[in-house]
């Protein structure tokens, strides 16, 4: 009987998980370097946590299940809720701005197609405690430094809830929602529908068509004439100032609304050329959600990043490490472990586990593509060295280990 993995998940070989951990390892530096924490929050939660920051709506969507003792659990969908719940149960006490990222595996039961999967993997970060333009110019800065830390080029594009909530003011919150969500998903004609379902006066309408529609660098003049100078564009446009002092390269884009009723203010998100209609590989903005969850009325700003959308196009490689094998003969095969052993503290060694002969041990050398080969052979060892072949130029040295371990790492024993 064969057991083939379940639909929407991969496995990953040897190559894929060495690239994986490598552009990884450079989005956490990144992160780091900007003074970010790592968290780490259980693969699994209660569903609750879930269904209150997105609705029982969401349970379609989840792995959820019961557990052994009737609890109603859930495979995490995401990581920005699981976080909001760690501030509450763990960090309230600690000073503000927390400065917290995160990378993790997610579960959706959604359709598997290109660029979605049902485990899928993303790096977040999250800022809690700070409402400031300054937190939000600096969230947005860190994203664009990760994405082109790993050498994705990608269109970044703002926009501010605030404006197009200032325009619906006078409606009710659940249309409001519904207002929302379609511009997320740009389907005009249905919020034409729905605005003349509730009777919307023109006015309205000709301004938040004419507003979701503007798009460019310098369209705030644009929008200060569809919805007057509001405080709210004042803290915006000092976070574009900052974002032009990080050096960050955007445009704006009201129509940008992410959907969700708990982002408050900035909004914002990252598209990349190379992956099709799923291009968007970044997003986020600020946001409301600790109170939700218990927790007192604290602002956030928060992004995430599609993990594995970025490693379809990311060019960025692991430098290659030295690849070694050691080759010996029956008599002197322990010795070929001891000398193993110590190189093994400076690069990566094999040595046969399978009781090849010595011409079937530099076959498999060639086979796996070794930049050396070691011979540990009788009079190599009765002359207190080894036998150092580079498997690209032919050229073989007698040497002694300590001499060999400067020749291939540059280090001294």
């Amino acid at each position: 009987m064969t057991v083939n993995r379940p639909r929407g998940t991969r496995d990953f070989l040897p190559t894929d998980s060495a690239r994986r951990r490598y552009v990884e390892s450079v989005m956490r530096n990144v992160a780091r370097n900007w003074g970010y924490s790592e968290i780490i929050t259980p693969t699994f939660e209660h569903l609750d946590l879930f269904t209150l920051k997105s609705g029982e709506g969401i349970i379609g969507e989840l792995y959820n299940f019961t557990d052994k003792g009737g609890r109603d659990m859930t495979l995490r969908p995401e990581l920005t809720a699981p976080v909001m719940r760690l501030y509450v149960n763990e960090l309230q006490p600690f000073p503000k701005p927390l400065k917290l990222f995160y990378f993790e595996n997610c579960f959706r039961y959604e359709r598997p197609q290109k660029g979605r999967f049902r485990e899928f993997w993303q790096f977040g970060v999250e800022l809690i405690g700070s409402g400031k333009s300054d937190s939000d110019a600096e969230v947005i800065a860190l994203a664009g430094a990760m994405l082109k830390a790993v050498g994705i080029q990608g269109d970044m594009k703002l926009g501010n809830l605030a404006v197009i909530r200032t325009l619906l003011k006078g409606l009710e919150p659940e249309v409001v929602s519904k207002v929302m969500r379609l511009v997320d998903k740009k389907e005009y004609a249905g919020l034409e529908a729905l605005l003349e379902e509730i009777g919307a006066e023109e006015q309205l309408k000709s301004d938040l068509f004419r507003l979701i529609h503007l798009e460019g660098k310098y369209i705030l003049p644009k929008v200060k004439e569809i919805v007057g100078n509001i405080p709210e564009l004042a803290s915006f446009e000092n976070t574009l100032k900052l974002l032009d002092a990080y050096g960050v390269d955007y445009s704006l884009d009201f129509g940008i609304a992410r959907g969700l009723d708990y982002y408050t203010g900035m909004v914002f998100e990252v598209y990349a050329e190379g992956l099709g209609a799923q291009k968007q590989v970044c997003g986020g903005g600020s946001y409301q959600l600790i109170k939700l969850f218990g927790g007192g009325d604290v602002p956030s700003t928060g992004f995430g990043i599609g993990f594995d959308r970025i490693m379809e196009i990311c060019p960025l490689v692991p430098p290659a490490s030295k690849n070694l094998v050691l080759v010996s003969k029956p008599g002197t095969h322990i010795e070929a472990v001891k000398v193993a052993s110590e190189l093994r503290n400076y690069l990566p060694v094999q040595i046969d586990l399978m009781e090849r002969n010595f011409k079937a041990q530099l076959s498999y050398a060639n086979t796996i593509n070794a930049d050396y080969v070691i011979i540990v052979g009788e009079k190599e060892l009765e002359a207190g060295k080894l036998t150092l072949r580079d498997m690209v130029s032919g050229e073989q040295e007698l040497l002694t280990l300590e001499e060999i371990i400067e020749k291939i790492t540059g280090q001294q024993d």
